[in-house]
C-alpha cells in the first residue's frame, strides 16, 4: 500500500481538530488558523493509498523547544503500529530540541518509551456561569489596549520563549475576549476565553498574584451567558488554582501528563492558571 507523510495545508490542520473533536478534547473554533500561524511546517499527515490515516504536530519553538500534540491515529486503523512513522518523522523534525506534550492517560507509557519523562499534571476542570457578575476593576482592559511587545515579553515569562507568531491571531479570534491586569502601565496579568465545540474555555490565564488570576478568571467568565459551560485546564501544583476551581464548584473532567524528552522547564507554576493549549502547549 503506498504510504506517505507529508505536511498539511491550513485547510488539512481543520481534520486534525475535527478528530480531537471526536476523542473528546473539545477544541476551539478558531484554532486552526491560530495553530498554523505558530508554525506553518508543524502538521504532519499520514496517507495511506490517498486516506489520511494520522496526524501529529510538531511546533517548533526557537531552537531550543518544540511542543508535540495531535497525535492521533484514525479509530479504524488503529492497532496496525500505523502511529508510529508519523511519530518518528515528528520527532526528527524537532531534532534535539526539548520536546514538550500533554500525555493522554493511555498513551503515557508508549511516550515513557521513546525518551519523554513525566514532568506534572495538567487537569481540566469544568463549570457553569451562575447569575453572579464579578466587581468592576478598572486595572481590567481589553488586552487589544496593552502594546503587543509588552504582551510577549509578558507571556515569555510563562512560556519556553516568546511566541508572538502564535499570540497575534490568538488573542484576536473570532467569538473570543481577551484580558489584560495593567497598573500603571504595567500588566501583571493576562487571559483570554475561546468559543470551543462546547462551551468557552480559558487559556491562557497567567497572574502575579492569586487575587490577579481571580479577578481576571471572573471577568472572562463573566461575559457569557447565564448556564453557559466552560473550562479551565491548570496544572496540578498550582494549589491557588485548585481553590480557585473549587469556589466556583468546578468539576474534573480530564487529565494528561505533561512531559518533556529533556528537563521540565523552569515555568512559574504556581502563577499559571490556565494553559494554553494541551495542543501547543
Amino acid at each position: 500500500m503506498p504510504q506517505i507523510i507529508r505536511t498539511m495545508t491550513l485547510c488539512e490542520v481543520d481534520l486534525a481538530i475535527d478528530w480531537a473533536a471526536k476523542e473528546g478534547w473539545n477544541p476551539g473554533i478558531h484554532d486552526a488558523e491560530c495553530f498554523f500561524a505558530a508554525d506553518s511546517g508543524g502538521f504532519l499527515v499520514e496517507e495511506m493509498d490517498g486516506e489520511p490515516v494520522a496526524t501529529i504536530s510538531v511546533v517548533q519553538y526557537g531552537d531550543d523547544y518544540g511542543f508535540l500534540g495531535f497525535y492521533i491515529v484514525k479509530p479504524e486503523f488503529r492497532g496496525r503500529a500505523l502511529g508510529f512513522p508519523i511519530l518518528m518523522a515528528g520527532l526528527k523534525r524537532l531534532g534535539a530540541r526539548n520536546i514538550g506534550l500533554d500525555g493522554v492517560v493511555e498513551q503515557q507509557r508508549n511516550y515513557i518509551r521513546i525518551g519523554f519523562k513525566m514532568a506534572y499534571n495538567n487537569i481540566r476542570y469544568e463549570g457553569v456561569r451562575d447569575a453572579e457578575s464579578s466587581s468592576p476593576d478598572p486595572a481590567i482592559v481589553p488586552l487589544r489596549k496593552v502594546p503587543f511587545d509588552q504582551l510577549c515579553d509578558y507571556d515569555c515569562k510563562y512560556f519556553f520563549t516568546r511566541r508572538e507568531a502564535f499570540l497575534k491571531p490568538w488573542i484576536a479570534q473570532p467569538q473570543t475576549t481577551a484580558l489584560g491586569y495593567v497598573v500603571e502601565g504595567v500588566l501583571q496579568g493576562y487571559g483570554v476565553i475561546r468559543k470551543c465545540r462546547k462551551g468557552y474555555k480559558i487559556g491562557p490565564l497567567f497572574g502575579d498574584t492569586d487575587e490577579i488570576a481571580r479577578a481576571l478568571f471572573a471577568r472572562l467568565i463573566g461575559v457569557l451567558e447565564q448556564g453557559e459551560t466552560f473550562y479551565l485546564d491548570i496544572p496540578e501544583p498550582n494549589s491557588d488554582a485548585k481553590k480557585l476551581v473549587v469556589d466556583y464548584k468546578m468539576q474534573k473532567v480530564f487529565e494528561t501528563a505533561r512531559m518533556y524528552t529533556g528537563p521540565a522547564p523552569d515555568l512559574p507554576l504556581e502563577r499559571i492558571y490556565g494553559v494554553t493549549s494541551f495542543e501547543l502547549g
